[in-house]
């Protein structure tokens, strides 16, 4: 029996992103156990290697359109530009899915997604989504679609919405997601997974809180920051580390005005946070929206235990309050720090929702996550061959 083709498309595979981490670790796993016959098709960063480790097994082409080469321009050359990149991409991504002939297609939701059900290649499409609805092709309106931003945003959106209608699955990250799709009846939950239970975690007695993603306003790191001057005046003792790719300034010049520089350190990104993890007992996590946040799931499998703003998407179905993690209203510093200074002063408490939080993991490793794609896809090619 042949094994299924899939052939996935992604901007780029050399940022330092959820998407591209969940990406790699889904693909090396579906071609090395799954036995799947996997094709990566870039548009972005020619030549640049892939900042996670990618099986050989995976193969990866680049369409060198570079997109990203036209935001230095003024904006009508910008619109100009993008309109010829767009075409040469339909065109090129067109050619590359004749030649491999896919089973399944799987647009990550960028730019392909424009056109990618009009592409009669004869494979499945399936539409992934990394983010939420509320927070993507809005344009900071936050739902108040008034004035010409407002306008832009909805249609934006309205076009999407049209374009996920042809694709034969769309999935997203979380149930809480799943309730704002209401146009449409094509949707499913997968989550995304933990590359593995890891098997050293901590132990819960470090005096250490970490945090770890880009440093954007999305994370909400000045709001850490800003609840950490709180905590560390009661816990000085204490110490607050982040890893993040990104611009630092920012929060360096926010540590230093702050006057919390000896409680709190900046790390640049990496590959692998297990040692922070273990060294760690408390995981802070202050997004303003995610679409499911991985690396929350990967601390919780350290015996982390989190305290979370309950953001959209993501946290209110990883955690059950009280239980294995604190949830606290989105955006609510004060409140922020007194849930981390309550783990801070309760020990057996932070231990035992560590331990809660660990087993709660369990049900997001990459061996659990991956039967739920193998079933969808082996589904999705059982009817085209039966039609």
């Amino acid at each position: 029996m042949k094994p299924i083709k899939l052939v996935y498309c992604l901007p780029s595979l050399h940022m330092v992103g959820g998407m591209e981490k969940v990406l790699t670790i889904k693909a090396n796993y579906f071609a090395k156990v799954l036995g799947y016959d996997i094709t990566i098709v870039l548009t972005d960063g020619a030549g640049m290697a892939p900042f996670f480790p990618l099986s050989p097994l995976v193969k990866v082409i680049n369409l060198n359109i570079e997109f990203e080469t036209i935001r230095t321009h003024p904006l009508l050359l910008r619109v100009i530009f993008y309109s010829y990149k767009q075409h040469l991409f339909k065109k090129r991504l067109g050619h590359v899915l004749r030649s491999i002939r896919p089973d399944i297609t799987i647009s990550m939701l960028r730019r392909e997604i424009n056109f990618i059900t009009k592409l009669n290649n004869g494979s499945k499409k399936i539409g992934e989504m990394q983010f939420n609805k509320s927070n993507f092709r809005d344009l900071n309106t936050r739902g108040n679609y008034k004035g010409i931003k407002g306008y832009i945003a909805k249609k934006w959106m309205g076009q999407l919405i049209n374009n996920l209608r042809h694709v034969d699955s769309f999935v997203v990250l979380s149930y809480e997601d799943m309730e704002k799709w209401t146009e449409l009846n094509n949707l499913r939950v997968i989550y995304n997974p933990i590359e593995k239970m890891p098997d050293k975690k901590t132990d819960g007695k470090s005096k250490r809180v970490l945090a770890a993603g880009r440093f954007v306003s999305q994370k909400g790191f000045d709001m850490l920051l800003n609840s950490w001057t709180i905590v560390s005046a009661k816990h000085p003792d204490w110490k607050l580390c982040i890893y993040g790719g990104g611009n630092k300034e920012p929060y360096l010049d926010l540590i230093k005005r702050k006057n919390i520089s000896d409680s709190c350190c900046i790390h640049d990104a990496t590959p692998d946070l297990s040692e922070a993890m273990v060294s760690s007992s408390i995981f802070a996590f202050t997004s303003r929206f995610e679409g499911f946040s991985l690396v929350l799931t990967e601390a919780m499998s350290y015996g982390l235990a989190p305290v979370a703003f309950a953001c959209p998407c993501g946290p209110r179905d990883l955690i059950q309050d009280g239980e294995d993690g604190i949830l606290v209203t989105p955006n609510d510093i004060n409140k922020f720090a007194e849930k981390l200074c309550y783990l801070i002063e309760n020990e057996e408490v932070r231990i035992k929702m560590g331990n809660k939080a660990r087993e709660k993991a369990m049900n997001y490793t990459l061996e659990n996550i991956a039967k739920e794609w193998d079933s969808l896809f082996k589904t999705l090619v059982n009817q085209a061959q039966s039609n």
